[in-house]
């Protein structure tokens, strides 16, 4: 209903000309705004951990987190994060892809719009241009369900307004 009530996350596989590597997003629900991203060449949580400690870092805590039950999900290092917060977290039943649908959305824009039109020689150009992708994604790439307006304007223009002193 507003932007940081709930945020999602999931691992979406890169391929690149020779190889792979792996792209996490922390996306808020209300706007499809991505807060933060990281591209890593291992399934390891800690790419995890770094997105969202910088999602929290430059956006408001979300009052709920969702995630599937992945192990990079479930750890510690990430489920810490979460519980350090006070943020409750919600994890998608197995085989619940629409548990999760924001984020799987996301990966079909991001692939289709993106790496499927390139064959990255490697991690650096991948990250740069999935970066690129990306700062279009939320300021310029206008979205039907939310009425023909980028996720940062949707984002923005929701955020409640502080009161004046």
């Amino acid at each position: 209903m507003r932007p940081n009530q709930v945020w999602a996350t999931d691992i979406s596989y890169i391929p690149m000309a020779k190889g792979f590597v792996y792209l996490v997003a922390i996306v808020d629900w209300f706007s499809r705004k991505v807060l933060a991203w990281r591209v890593s060449i291992t399934m390891e949580a800690n790419f995890c951990v770094e997105a969202l400690e910088e999602a929290l870092a430059h956006f408001s805590k979300p009052e709920i987190f969702n995630t599937d039950q992945g192990s990079q999900f479930t750890s510690q290092a990430f489920t810490g994060v979460l519980l350090r917060e006070k943020i409750a977290i919600s994890m998608g039943g197995r085989g619940a892809w629409r548990d999760n649908v924001i984020v799987e959305r996301l990966w079909r824009s991001v692939k289709y719009e993106e790496v499927y039109l390139h064959a990255y020689g490697g991690v650096s150009e991948t990250r740069s241009s999935i970066g690129r992708y990306l700062g279009f994604y939320n300021s310029r790439g206008p979205h039907s369900s939310l009425a023909a307006r980028t996720p940062d304007q949707t984002y923005f223009d929701n955020l409640p307004v502080k009161m004046a002193a």
